[in-house]
């Protein structure tokens, strides 16, 4: 059975979010625009307010994890300079950046480090539990993994991207693979899909196909 996915710390975000809003600077970005850890030369943060944003691998691309709520990024990135994910904007959203200089100072002043430490070990936790939904389950393990995480999902978000393009920029499965099990569990009335393949409804997934 999957792990659950980590609970988000609202808290400690949203008191990071409060620190740093006041030296932020918004930025105007275009959907699928990729995001650079780097302004002029010096490590950023990202106060992501709303919108959708996708954290890529960024070897090749590979969608990691999806945000649709508020969220800090860049905090492992301005400390480590291993800089293994990118940021890549899917809708108009609002975004702040902050020089992670000049953060990293508040979280001093404010006392802040103990909000950071659980914002990193929530991320931590959710690549653990990424990697429950794809690493060494059986195909249809994983796309079954990721239509229950679809259906968690507001249907105007679940309308912008098809079953097939979710999946497949998560995972390395083939495109047959994915349209073969979607094909049979549409056929089985588990899945009521829009024309274009949007999921619309998940209904008791079965174990095994």
């Amino acid at each position: 059975m999957p792990l659950s996915a980590p609970v988000r710390p609202v808290e400690s975000i949203g008191r990071l979010f409060t620190a740093l809003q006041h030296d932020s600077h918004q930025m105007n970005v275009v959907p699928r625009k990729r995001l650079h850890w780097q302004y002029k030369g010096e490590p950023q943060l990202y106060l992501f307010e709303q919108g959708e944003v996708s954290v890529l691998r960024a070897t090749d691309g590979l969608v990691m994890a999806s945000a649709y709520d508020p969220h800090l990024f860049g905090l492992a990135e301005s400390i480590q300079s291993l800089q293994c994910h990118i940021l890549r904007v899917e809708t108009e959203s609002t975004i702040l950046r902050v020089d992670a200089k000049k953060a990293m100072k508040i979280f001093d002043e404010q006392n802040l480090w103990r909000d950071v430490s659980i914002t990193l070990s929530y991320f931590t936790s959710y690549l653990f539990y990424r990697d429950d939904l794809v690493v060494q389950q059986r195909t249809y393990s994983v796309i079954r993994n990721h239509l229950l995480e679809m259906s968690q999902l507001p249907l105007d978000t679940r309308m912008r991207t098809s079953i097939l393009e979710y999946i497949q920029e998560r995972t390395h499965l083939s495109r047959s693979s994915v349209l073969n099990v979607i094909s049979s569990l549409k056929t089985e009335s588990y899945l009521e899909i829009k024309r274009g393949g949007y999921l619309l409804e998940v209904n008791n997934l079965p174990d095994k196909l």
